[in-house]
């Protein structure tokens, strides 16, 4: 964890909730009371119907692969090549990712792939989530 140079979140009031749930390798959602909608990312309103009455879940974990590019190009902190991706999490949100324990090509990454959520430990406070191909 001492060795990680990339920028780190910051949590707010609104996510909180999902980086302690994160931290817990658990992947929260928020989900509207009023019209059952489902969250992402955390916000203290429903953008569906516009209520304040929400409340938070632990999601399943399992996505797909909607959409993603291959950054090719150094940066400081990141090894190039690696996947900026956008996955459709089984609840319905999508939300931007990145794809590890395969090979960053065309090739590996297939859209519609079935994908399951790990946790990268990146400070005591903070695991981000990230996506590797399900069964792994």
């Amino acid at each position: 964890m001492a060795d990680y140079k990339k920028p780190i979140p910051i949590p707010t009031p609104e996510t909180q909730d999902f980086w302690d749930g994160a931290k817990r390798e658990e992947l929260r959602l928020q989900k509207c009371d009023a019209c059952s909608a489902v969250i992402f990312p955390p916000r203290p309103f429903c953008p569906s119907c516009s209520t304040r009455e929400v409340s938070s879940f632990t999601a399943s974990g399992q996505a797909r692969l909607y959409s993603y590019v291959i950054n090719e190009r150094p940066a400081p902190g990141f090894d190039a090549p690696y996947a900026i991706a956008i996955v459709e999490l089984d609840e319905g949100p999508r939300m931007m990712t990145n794809i590890v324990n395969c090979e960053q090509t065309p090739e590996a990454l297939v859209l519609d792939m079935p994908l399951e959520v790990i946790f990268e430990p990146i400070t005591e406070e903070i695991s981000l989530p990230k996506f590797q191909p399900a069964g792994d």
